[in-house]
């Protein structure tokens, strides 16, 4: 069995898929969405056909390590998540090749079912703001959810006046009293804030008990991230712009964060996710893998979390879940997934809307024009 072809599409916003075909008519998917530079990884795909094309799909390691390690210079956003998108392709071939869910080929499952939480939050405390936050929570709850992430929302600057603080953590007490102490509620500071002020307003919340707090200051500076987890009485997380298993391992060895939440979509794919997880086992740290695109990403992440011990919660966006791409939907049943049963990466694509190119004039960042009142720019 041989690769034959290698196609690419967009069929929706903030959505790249990449659809590799052998010539015994086993076709995998993955998905190489970028955000903010959907045109490279486009073009990164196109470099790397020039080499799988009459490959052995099987061969999935061997081929990691060649598009890994060839060009000399390695690494990078936009060579790994094109990397991402064909290493769950092939994941999905194999699966299909044996018949198997792709993580009965990890190592099988470790476990019956795999939790997830979706996103809702309380960012505007106006009565209208109030009204959508409790019409969503209870959409929410009818589906089944039992954990939520949100994050303080806009622009934040080196500290931030009292009010504005005091904003923020009114809604985070807010949310603790309308969904009580039996679920799990995260926020995500999206690497906004400085250590000092992300330490000041984690000690306001911690009388609510977040489940964790997600990049509370850029993932860079392991040291940065150390300050703070030593600094809070409840686990920090980040990991979702470390791209490989080599800048994991710093903060792995610092122990800066009791959890990681690598991209299956921009650090190199399922086999890369998997190895991550296996090396933040030796440091008693979970994984929560960072997924805020499409269905076929959310699929592969499912793989990787049935087999992985040290996992812990898998995070949802609603396009996740299908978004019109696939014939079936995931569905959540009391805050979990059962474990995918279907070859591959346990979906059926629905070709006529994935196979499209649709043009779409909306940024793919939500930061593109993300700046401060003097004109200074700030972190999204």
């Amino acid at each position: 069995m041989k690769i034959a072809k290698i196609e690419q599409y967009r069929p929706k916003h903030r959505t790249r898929l990449v659809r590799i075909t052998t010539d015994s008519g086993i076709s995998g998917w993955g998905e190489t969405t970028l955000e903010g530079k959907p045109k490279s990884t486009w073009a990164a795909v196109e470099e790397l056909s020039e080499y799988l094309i009459g490959q052995d799909p099987l061969r999935i390691e061997h081929h990691w390590q060649h598009i890994y390690r060839s060009a000399f210079f390695r690494g990078g956003n936009v060579l790994m998540s094109a990397l991402a998108g064909i290493d769950q392709a092939l994941w999905d071939i194999s699966g299909k090749f044996y018949g198997v869910p792709s993580y009965k080929l990890m190592g099988n499952a470790t476990r019956d079912k795999i939790r997830t939480y979706a996103h809702w939050g309380i960012n505007d405390l106006s009565e209208s703001g109030l009204e959508k936050s409790r019409e969503r929570l209870d959409w929410l709850q009818k589906s089944g959810y039992t954990a939520y992430k949100s994050g303080p929302a806009g622009k934040w600057r080196a500290h931030e006046p009292p009010a504005r603080i005091d904003e923020f953590v009114k809604a985070a007490y807010l949310m603790r009293e309308w969904v009580g102490d039996d679920v799990d509620l995260y926020f995500d500071f999206h690497a906004k804030m400085t250590p000092a002020l992300a330490i000041e307003v984690c000690n306001e919340i911690k009388g609510m008990r977040p489940g964790f707090v997600e990049e509370p200051v850029p993932q860079e500076n392991k040291d940065a991230l150390k300050l703070v987890s030593q600094s809070v009485p409840f686990p920090i997380a980040t990991g979702e712009r470390l791209l490989s298993r080599w800048e994991f391992r710093e903060i792995f060895e610092s122990n800066s964060v009791a959890i990681i939440q690598p991209d299956v979509a921009h650090c190199g794919g399922m086999s890369e996710l998997r190895r991550i997880a296996s090396m933040a086992e030796v440091y008693y740290i979970h994984s929560a893998p960072h997924c805020a695109i499409g269905p076929v990403a959310f699929s592969s992440c499912l793989q990787v979390d049935a087999c992985t011990p040290n996992f812990f919660i898998q995070e949802q966006v609603d396009a996740g879940l299908g978004n019109g791409l696939l014939q079936e939907d995931w569905v959540v049943k009391d805050g979990y997934i059962d474990l995918p049963t279907k070859p591959g990466l346990g979906i059926d694509i629905d070709e006529d809307a994935a196979c499209r190119n649709v043009e779409s004039h909306e940024p793919e960042l939500g930061g593109d024009n993300w700046f401060h009142e003097d004109g200074s720019v700030a972190d999204w």
